[in-house]
């Protein structure tokens, strides 16, 4: 082995290496990722509501819907914030900037109310000209 075949094996030891490495930080953000993609729709909800439940499949969709909830004592909420039925398509309308056509609104009403009630507000949001409206409930727990 020549002098210069020794200088430069020792010198490829010795270079620190210059490059980062950028794979742990890549996990922590696909990890943090996941918990925000699971938690975030838990947040959503404020307004407790006890929905009865059903069979029926799930709705998919890439847009969030405007959620309506009506608790057990016949307030009516838009989100978390209480609206009066009378002025629940004025502020449907103003959330979706007067384009009532394309938005999803998913009514929750509480078990406890009378289907008059959660027809009563579901006619209102339906005579506003808002066609995409459904009703949630929840899925049977399994029994095993």
């Amino acid at each position: 082995m020549s002098f210069s075949t020794k200088k430069r094996a020792n010198k490829s030891r010795l270079t620190p290496m210059s490059e980062m490495n950028v794979t742990p930080m890549i996990d922590v953000m696909l990890v943090l990722l996941v918990i925000f993609m699971v938690t975030a729709p838990l947040l959503t909800v404020g307004v407790k509501v006890n929905l009865p439940t059903a069979n029926a499949p799930n709705i998919s969709s890439n847009e969030s819907p405007i959620i309506v909830n009506i608790s057990g004592e016949n307030r009516v909420f838009v989100g978390e914030v209480e609206v009066e039925l009378e002025t629940l398509p004025a502020k449907l309308k103003a959330i979706t900037k007067e384009n009532p056509v394309d938005t999803k609104i998913f009514v929750r009403g509480d078990q406890r109310l009378s289907y008059g009630k959660i027809m009563e507000v579901m006619g209102k949001i339906s005579d506003s000209g808002f066609k995409k409206v459904v009703l949630v409930t929840e899925l049977p727990k399994k029994r095993g």
